[in-house]
């Protein structure tokens, strides 16, 4: 039975964060993904992508995902952002892994999710300055990469590859997929300047 991995979305959502997790997870690596809103509903991305997102999150309870990512977006950053805090303790306490990236770790620490384990974001400033109930600078590590600890992924919104690496990893992909998987999207950096024609 494939694993799945639940997206949610919230307006302004960044449109590179999750790309890789949906466009390569599903369709190449046979995991069931399937996105989710605050609330259903037809929003924009922050590229100007005008998505339908059917499924509130009040239907992961039923759908029961391994892995669940929340993705990052300005909309994190203000007063309107959605509180997400009892179902993503809800889920965790279910067994799933939770995975925030970007302004979606701003979900994961004001549930309360990053005070008592490692993780990243885009700075602790950025969690300090947005997340009132945050008291967990002493586990920050300042990574250009995701951090995973004790069922809980970070990363900050430069490490969507990191970041989708570590959500493969949690849904259960092996090791032999994922290196390769991270050597090939890494590969354009060895390259050092930009090829010339």
């Amino acid at each position: 039975m494939a694993k799945k991995v639940a997206i949610v979305l919230a307006s302004g959502f960044a449109d590179w964060e999750y790309a890789l997790i949906a466009g390569v997870g599903g369709p190449f690596y046979g995991l069931e993904v399937a996105f989710f809103a605050p609330q259903a509903g037809t929003f924009r991305s922050q590229g100007g992508l005008t998505v339908e997102v059917e499924k509130g999150v009040a239907e992961l309870a039923d759908w029961r995902p391994e892995v669940l990512v929340v993705v990052g977006g300005t909309l994190w950053e203000t007063e309107r952002a959605p509180d997400i805090s009892a179902l993503l303790n809800e889920q965790f306490q279910r067994g799933a892994t939770l995975a925030g990236i970007c302004g979606g770790t701003l979900a994961l620490a004001r549930a309360g999710l990053l005070n008592g384990r490692a993780h990243t974001s885009n700075a602790a400033e950025f969690l300090t300055r947005h997340v009132e109930g945050y008291t967990g600078q002493r586990h920050f590590a300042t990574s250009a990469a995701a951090v995973v600890d004790d069922r809980v992924i970070t990363a900050p919104g430069s490490a969507p590859v990191s970041f989708t690496t570590a959500v493969f990893r949690a849904a259960g992909l092996d090791e032999e997929t994922l290196r390769p998987f991270s050597a090939m999207l890494a590969a354009e950096h060895t390259v050092g300047e930009t090829a010339r024609a």
